[in-house]
């Protein structure tokens, strides 16, 4: 069979790929399968699109003659069907069969909605997930519109902060106790909640949404709130079933090794569709963050053209703002009862906690101050033990001249 790449997906990841292709084999034609209708964006701009910070021509990831350099087709608006792993085909919506040398799964997630009771009655609702529905959103806003996010995790805040100024009143709403619950402890979620009251948004935490009865929820508590706008942003689920029906392995995401490889032969997968080894944990798991999207892209990639490459040390990494006071969260909190540690330092508007467990800085939190906190991700990553470096020099400020000269020139590069 002539030598060719397919890539499902057309997002983060496949951009790593298809770069990591062409770091070893300029040549082999590689087709793209692209669900959505436009060329690879930056995906976290969605929300400054609708700030009227940033505009669509703007939020591309790579130049406009990315694909063409990189000798690469790509099919808009086709989504891949069925993977026959024996013969090496991918069939796509259109009905054509694409063979491949060499397959990578980057598909992306999808938005997570719970069967909720009466969402049908519901006649104006999205998901916040892609630049259409950015788009789409942005068609009913009005300066009196009532909008009802579900959802107080990254997605449905991003979503509040972009629509704030051109709207009446948000109220959003999560089952749990704090906002942005799966990246930071109860003290930093408060300091980024109180930002984002301070703009006139209402929050119900602890509570959610039991029915709609058309613009009405039906909370938990039993408050019921009236909408005109309802935005779903409870959370995702990898796209994965079509590697699951070609036999590849999957748990709450396609099961990849530190060479991106599925354990179905000629397969690879990358993004948030992958489910890859945390080494903050030591556990394989889902990193749906664009950082490790792109790395595990190019990753695969390289392996895919018959290069050698891994990528053994991916961690959980969130950088986030909200009108100007900024956040950075990484690595993993383990409690004292893991024999896990804390050393804080807090002042007013800054938060920072750095985590630390047998030796080593296994986490951080920072609010307010982020400066140089790619020295701590570096620490993490290169599990740095915390003996060979001046550490109580580097609680108080990310500097290299606590690290030694040989760690600066051989790891750091001098660079963070």
């Amino acid at each position: 069979m002539e030598k060719n790449y397919v890539i499902i997906g057309n997002g983060t990841a496949a951009a790593g790929c298809i770069e990591g292709i062409r770091s070893v084999d300029k040549d082999t034609p590689i087709t793209v399968i692209s669900k959505e209708t436009w060329p690879v964006y930056c995906r976290p701009l969605i929300s400054y699109y609708l700030e009227g910070k940033a505009h669509v021509e703007r939020m591309n990831y790579r130049p406009a003659d990315f694909y063409e350099k990189n000798g690469c087709r790509v099919l808009y608006g086709v989504t891949a069907e069925k993977i026959d792993a024996e013969n090496k085909t991918v069939t796509v919506s259109t009905g054509e069969a694409l063979p491949y040398s060499s397959l990578c799964i980057a598909s992306g997630s999808s938005p997570f909605v719970p069967p909720f009771t009466g969402l049908e009655t519901v006649s104006v609702k999205f998901p916040f997930l892609t630049l259409d529905d950015a788009l789409a959103l942005e068609k009913v806003l009005t300066p009196e519109a009532r909008v009802l996010i579900v959802g107080a995790g990254l997605i449905g805040l991003k979503c509040a902060e972009g629509i704030a100024e051109r709207v009446g009143h948000i109220t959003v709403c999560d089952l749990a106790d704090r906002v942005l619950s799966s990246i930071f402890d109860n003290d930093c979620a408060k300091m980024m909640q109180d930002k984002l009251e301070e703009h006139g948004m209402e929050f119900l935490l602890s509570d959610t949404v039991t029915e709609f009865k058309g613009n009405t929820a039906v909370m938990k508590s039993g408050k019921k709130i009236d909408f005109d706008i309802l935005v779903l942003a409870i959370g995702v689920r990898a796209n994965s079933g079509i590697a699951k029906e070609a036999g590849a392995e999957v748990n709450r995401g396609i099961v990849v090794d530190h060479g991106m490889r599925t354990t179905a032969a000629g397969i690879y997968s990358a993004g948030d569709c992958a489910e890859g080894p945390d080494m903050s944990i030591g556990k394989n798991r889902v990193l749906a963050i664009l950082p490790n999207a792109y790395i595990q892209g190019r990753t695969a990639g390289i392996n895919m053209a018959g290069g050698e490459a891994v990528f053994d040390n991916a961690i959980p990494m969130n950088a986030i703002g909200f009108y100007g006071l900024h956040s950075m969260s990484a690595g993993t909190s383990f409690p004292e009862s893991e024999g896990g540690a804390v050393y804080e330092e807090r002042s007013e508007g800054t938060m920072k906690r750095l985590f630390t467990k047998d030796g080593l800085l296994t986490g951080f939190m920072l609010i307010g101050n982020v400066d140089r906190a790619g020295i701590y991700t570096a620490m993490i990553r290169n599990r740095v033990p915390l003996d060979s470096v001046d550490f109580e020099k580097l609680k108080k400020e990310p500097a290299l001249a606590a690290f030694s000269k040989d760690y600066r020139v051989k790891v750091l590069g001098g660079e963070v």
